[in-house]
């Protein structure tokens, strides 16, 4: 969910009880887009974010602290000179917008006090982060929007600001007959679509949550329902209100099967198809964890991007090196032939002479039809060479042949080696959860070969090495699980005992899995949870049915010379599981 005016209000009302009545301390910059406001409240000290990210835009109280520039940006300096040591008076959402306006007494020039706004706009792409004096004029914005780019609404300092063109109501002061006539002007629309384009502040989802609970489909037009329908919309629509007007909030995470985050609300809904509802302890919380957890996928996606694009272009080398094998195996697959030419050349010596093009004799090496003479075969001869030296040319085509065929096996064995390497290297790319999973990667491509090391001149530094991941199953075993080639050799060559069970996904890419017998019989139970975990890490995470094979530790070994994470096993058990489950 975007933030909305719904989780917008809830944030205004924790500010309120929190932050107005102090004073601003300290103020930073961390970000082109993002200042910090370091408030004392009440004895209290807290950090007001706000983001006018365009990907994740935001206000809330934040415990992260950042590094900041070693020289402050303008923003931030006019923030500094306008802000520090000034008195929060209040905190307002003006008509549900998602705008908060956050009113500051301070200072000014001359010693007098004078009230100065910081407003915070969070709208997509368009947010922005505003200063102004006791005249609403402009004294500085985080982004400047010159008439080029804007002549609807244009933002540089000393311009007076303007709210952001509108239209729209407040959804808490929307009476009957406004929100009847609304209905009526949107025929057309689908319900959930009226609802969020007519009312400030009004999500899509929260569109959608509020015709579920009146029992309607949120994809009916407002022409098709009945006046009762109409009336259990509106009362549905005011209760929602209602719920902010008293403060009744409920900030939540919801979460997938997987425990990975689906969105976020300060109301409850009913319309989102999640596994598990999380409560946080403030508004704040809930978008500092979820925030958090989206900066750092979007953080680790950036910093294996060049990872992943090295590992597909060594695959996609391999995949076209296979096809030109496959190719040459076929070209020399009538290598025999040369050989019989040769031979029947030979046997026929005595018939040959220097200038002949050609050369038929009976194919002995052939089997004759019906008893009768062996069929006939058109040799072609070299009139430039002799009889023995025409038919050493097809015995060297042979030889060569052979000799190609012989390396081009062995070519192919070792380039379906790297592929399959490779596409656990890039399963594993995709299981990386932190900058310790990346920096083991890294290396091991680098030792490999796959990777150039950079020379950066400067003294390498000493890396946190990451470490598997632990699970216990429902009846107490311990299962570790591999993120990646290094810790899938050390659990399965260096950590597991001989009588604990091995298992992985069966000829597809994904992490080595082991469960700690400790001297005990493996129950049932345990290796169908570790095998929905070896699937869950694979590269079939998505698929059902997945193969997954199980053997003792001891029937699991690895060839010498063999890459990280290839390993051989025999004596193994299949066992079919689906992720999801």
């Amino acid at each position: 969910m975007p933030l909305d005016g719904f989780t917008l209000s809830a944030v205004a009302d924790e500010l309120r009880a929190k932050i107005v009545g102090g004073r601003v301390d300290k103020i930073y910059q961390p970000e082109k887009d993002e200042v910090i406001l370091h408030i004392r409240s009440r004895g209290v000290s807290h950090r007001l974010l706000m983001t006018a990210n365009a990907s994740h835009p935001r206000v809330h109280l934040t415990e992260s602290a950042k590094e900041n520039p070693m020289q402050a940006p303008l923003f931030c300096m006019v923030l500094r000179k306008h802000l520090t040591g000034g008195k929060i008076l209040s905190v307002e959402q003006p008509e549900f917008e998602r705008i908060l306006i956050i009113s500051i007494e301070s200072l000014n020039e001359m010693g007098d006090l004078s009230l100065k706004k910081c407003i915070a706009e969070i709208m997509g792409k368009h947010s922005n982060i505003f200063l102004l004096n006791e005249t609403g004029s402009i004294l500085e914005a985080i982004k400047h929007i010159s008439l080029d780019q804007s002549s609807v609404r244009p933002i540089q300092p000393g311009m007076t600001y303007t709210p952001p063109p509108g239209g729209k109501l407040n959804p808490l002061t929307v009476d009957r007959d406004n929100f009847y006539a609304l209905l009526e002007k949107q025929n057309g629309l689908k319900i959930q679509e009226a609802i969020f384009r007519s009312f400030n502040g009004v999500s899509p989802l929260m569109g959608t949550d509020i015709c579920l609970r009146a029992g309607l489909d949120p994809s009916d037009h407002p022409e098709e329902i009945s006046a009762a329908q109409k009336e259990h919309l509106f009362q549905t629509f005011r209760r929602r209100a209602e719920e902010v007007l008293n403060g009744q909030f409920t900030p939540a995470l919801y979460l997938d099967e997987q425990g990975q985050m689906l969105d976020f609300a300060c109301l409850s809904l009913t319309s989102l198809p999640f596994h598990e509802k999380r409560a946080a302890a403030s508004p704040s919380q809930l978008l500092e964890t979820f925030y958090r957890e989206k900066d750092k996928q979007y953080r680790l996606k950036q910093k294996t991007a060049d990872l992943r694009k090295i590992t597909q272009g060594h695959i996609d080398r391999c995949v076209k090196k296979q096809d030109i094998y496959q190719r040459t195996l076929g070209e020399i697959q009538d290598r025999e032939w040369e050989k019989t030419r040769g031979e029947i050349l030979l046997a026929n010596m005595y018939a040959l002479q220097k200038g002949m093009t050609s050369f038929t004799a009976e194919n002995y090496y052939a089997r004759a039809e019906n008893g009768g003479a062996p069929p006939l075969i058109s040799i072609a001869l070299d009139p430039l060479l002799t009889p023995s030296e025409n038919a050493q040319k097809y015995f060297q085509k042979y030889n060569k042949g052979k000799r190609t065929h012989a390396a081009l096996q062995e070519q192919i064995r070792r380039n379906s080696e790297d592929i399959a390497y490779l596409e656990g290297v890039a399963a594993a790319v995709e299981e990386a959860a932190d900058e310790a999973d990346i920096a083991d990667i890294r290396d091991e491509l680098i030792e490999t070969g796959f990777l150039k090391k950079k020379k950066t001149g400067k003294k390498s530094q000493t890396q946190k090495k990451s470490k598997p991941l632990r699970y216990v199953s429902t009846d107490g075993f311990d299962i570790y699980v591999g993120k990646n080639n290094r810790q899938n050799d050390d659990l399965t060559l260096r950590f597991a005992a001989a009588s604990d069970l091995w298992l992985h996904t069966k000829e597809i890419p994904g992490s080595h899995v082991i469960i700690r017998a400790n001297g005990k019989p493996v129950s049932e139970t345990a290796v169908l949870e570790a095998a929905r975990l070896a699937a869950l890490h694979s590269k079939a995470k998505h698929s059902s049915q997945v193969p997954v094979d199980y053997a003792l530790k001891k029937n699991v070994k690895k060839p010498a010379g063999a890459k990280p994470g290839m390993v051989i096993y025999e004596s193994q058990k299949t066992v079919y599981v689906t992720p999801a489950e």
